[in-house]
């Protein structure tokens, strides 16, 4: 509910709930028990992290919060990440993960995304390999 509610594409709680526990690291700021801000990061703890899911209610927006959650993950990534170790983002706000250190790929590199939908079983195809 919180992605949606700062803007972020929504996520189904079956996937919240199976990719939550999979997190390296993150950080949850609650007012009153309340979460009002979250970041995570995933990926394979050695060659490839990735953050994700930064997001701050906007009622608390403007307050620093998510300037702290990202502290808290670069002291992480400090801490964890090896020489040549690969650390990306997929920012909405680009200036504000600007501010932080953070740079563009480009023109090295360019993020690039594929969404997939799950295969319904009345529209999955056969291929040759089904049959054998």
């Amino acid at each position: 509910a919180l992605r949606e509610l700062a803007g972020l594409s929504p996520r189904s709680l079956e996937a919240a709930q199976l990719g939550l526990p999979n997190s390296l690291f993150s950080v949850v700021v609650r007012s009153n028990k309340k979460l009002i801000g979250m970041g995570r990061v995933i990926g394979d703890g050695g060659c490839n992290f990735e953050v994700v899911d930064i997001a701050v209610d906007p009622a608390y927006q403007g307050q620093g919060i998510g300037k702290r959650i990202m502290l808290q993950i670069d002291s992480y990534l400090a801490d964890n990440t090896l020489p040549g170790a690969s650390v990306n983002l997929i920012g909405d706000e680009p200036e504000f993960y600007l501010k932080l250190g953070y740079e563009h790929t480009a023109p090295d590199g360019y993020g690039m995304k594929k969404v997939f939908h799950p295969i319904n079983s009345d529209t999955k195809t056969t291929t040759k390999e089904d049959k054998k």
